[in-house]
């Protein structure tokens, strides 16, 4: 018995299904060293992705929506990796990390799919070099930098400010919805430490594809969120899609277009690419699995979250790939591995959504809970307390909790995080280098003169297009 080989408990992906169905095995194989389970994920982190948009609108700080996986998961072989390759037939599933990025071929005997999905860009032109999107923390704090340096840049004398602060977001959505208010209120509550911009010259766009935002909810909720937004000076643009993007001008279906620096891309996503090479059955790209989340004709392998589509047995259709969804199906595929392993019965997926929430800004929201809606202060409220509770992790719900409370206290935090280098020089050493008195040694400023009359002006050695003139010329 001690050289029977382990049971192999392979799980792809560390979302909400993935690491919620890791965390169920931990809990029941974790002390038993006849079972091997291994998580793989890209990042070494699990992102709370409910609460992207405050990360990008400085609501909160961005450590605070991530938990490492490690401390999650304590009998649970992590690897932080790409997964290249999903061989089914043989069994094994090619993994590339480090800094040289090698391969390892990691085989199994259980395996669990969940590789979520990526952003669709649809091929319109432009948007894969310019747009900002919303899908991962790195998005995030790349969409907050931007909001940020374009207002500095706006402040200055010598800019066209209305490309620099007109922000369109593509998605009526949740995600879209939650991300235009959060910039409308960052943007807007930050100028008063921008004494040369004003409000009117602030221009947030939202479009959207359909007669009302929101369409996953009731229509009077999505009437309200839009009569919000508006008296909030938020445009929404409704039966109108995005057709092109140049990085200085949006091109819409409807014949018009906006002069803008800024689009984010909130409005489409699509299965996990690597998907396509799993010999399955499909639907629109998903894997199609059993009441069970066993995939089709492949015992032993279950797919869940985004990446797979789940039949609804009660309303017909398939199941909606929302994070409540997720982690109901990581329970029911971890107690389904665990009754492989052991021989018994398998479980059914059967769960209807509890609730749907959006927040709109300024401390308002919508809600629909077990069919009963709210609006106002009283969702915003729920859409907090709901997803506190939610969020992994006692740590990071203080953590969140004093974030929220210091909001209400002070105004939002707009500092710019750039990932530069410190300067630094390289000179070669001397034996005995000559001493200067401090009458000798240049003053600063003489040589930044110099350096600025060699090189025409460093403080323009890269124009801005929206610059009127330079600042060597107004000098």
């Amino acid at each position: 018995m001690k050289n029977a080989p382990k049971k192999r408990i392979l799980i792809l992906g560390g979302g909400f299904a993935g690491l919620t169905a890791a965390m169920e095995l931990e809990k029941k194989f974790g002390r038993d060293p006849s079972i091997e389970i291994t998580l793989v994920n890209r990042n070494n982190f699990f992102l709370f992705t409910p609460m992207l948009h405050e990360v990008a609108t400085s609501d909160l700080d961005l450590t605070t929506i991530v938990n490492p996986a490690r401390k999650m998961l304590r009998r649970v072989r992590f690897l932080a990796g790409e997964v290249e390759q999903v061989d089914i037939e043989q069994q094994r599933v090619a993994v590339s990390h480090g800094f040289d990025h090698h391969h390892h071929a990691l085989g199994y005997d259980y395996l669990v799919l969940g590789l979520g999905s990526v952003t669709n860009l649809y091929g319109i032109p432009g948007l894969r070099e310019y747009a900002l999107t919303m899908k991962t923390l790195g998005d995030a704090m790349r969409l907050r930098n931007h909001l940020i340096a374009h207002l500095e840049e706006a402040e200055s004398d010598c800019c066209k400010v209305k490309p620099l602060l007109t922000f369109v977001v593509a998605g009526g959505g949740f995600a879209g919805v939650e991300t235009v208010a959060g910039i409308n209120d960052f943007v807007r509550g930050t100028l008063r430490s921008y004494p040369n911009l004003t409000e009117d010259m602030v221009r947030i766009v939202l479009v959207h594809a359909g007669p009302v935002i929101l369409p996953e909810l009731d229509k009077k909720l999505g009437a309200y969120a839009q009569r919000k937004l508006a008296g909030r000076k938020v445009e929404v643009r409704l039966n109108a899609k995005v057709k092109e993007f140049s990085g200085r001008r949006v091109r819409l279906s409807d014949g018009t277009t906006i002069d803008t620096n800024t689009l984010v891309w909130t409005a489409g996503t699509s299965p996990n690419p690597l998907l396509e090479t799993i010999p399955c059955v499909k639907e629109h790209g998903r894997l199609l699995v059993t009441e069970s989340l066993e995939l089709q004709a492949w015992p032993g392998v279950w797919a869940l979250g985004d990446c797979s589509a789940i039949p609804d047995r009660r309303r017909g259709g398939y199941h909606p790939p929302t994070a409540q969804h997720a982690l109901r199906q990581g329970k029911i595929v971890a107690h389904n591995v665990i009754a492989a392993v052991r021989g018994t019965e398998q479980k059914q997926f059967d769960f209807s959504t509890i609730a749907q929430l959006a927040a709109i800004g300024r401390r308002t929201g919508v809600a629909s809970i077990l069919g009963i809606n709210f609006s106002g202060f009283s969702a915003w409220w729920l859409w907090r307390t709901i997803y506190l509770s939610k969020l992994p992790r006692f740590e990071k719900k203080l953590r969140v909790a004093f974030d929220w409370t210091l909001d209400l206290i002070f105004s939002k935090d707009f500092a710019q995080f750039l990932d530069i280098r410190a300067p630094m020089v390289s000179r070669p050493e001397e034996a005995d280098p000559p001493q200067q008195s401090k009458w000798q040694q240049p003053e600063l400023h003489d040589t930044i003169r110099a350096v600025s009359r060699e090189s025409n002006s460093f403080l323009t050695a890269v124009p801005h297009t929206d610059c009127q003139e330079s600042t060597s010329q107004q000098s």
